[in-house]
């Protein structure tokens, strides 16, 4: 098994924390959408290189 997808999941959930954070500071809804989406593209490619496929 691959480290990747841990890896990726981790990152994704200390970016989930960092929206939450980001939200209670009340920072720009700019700074809090570009966090969360880092935060599902992270979650996205952890979940996806789970998948078994062709190698």
């Amino acid at each position: 098994m691959s480290l990747v997808p841990l890896l990726l999941l981790g990152l994704a959930g200390i970016l989930v924390g960092g929206v939450i954070t980001l939200v209670q500071q009340k920072a720009t809804k700019f700074s809090i959408g570009l966090v969360g989406v880092l935060a599902l593209i992270a979650l996205a490619g952890g979940v996806l290189w789970m998948i078994p496929g062709e190698s």
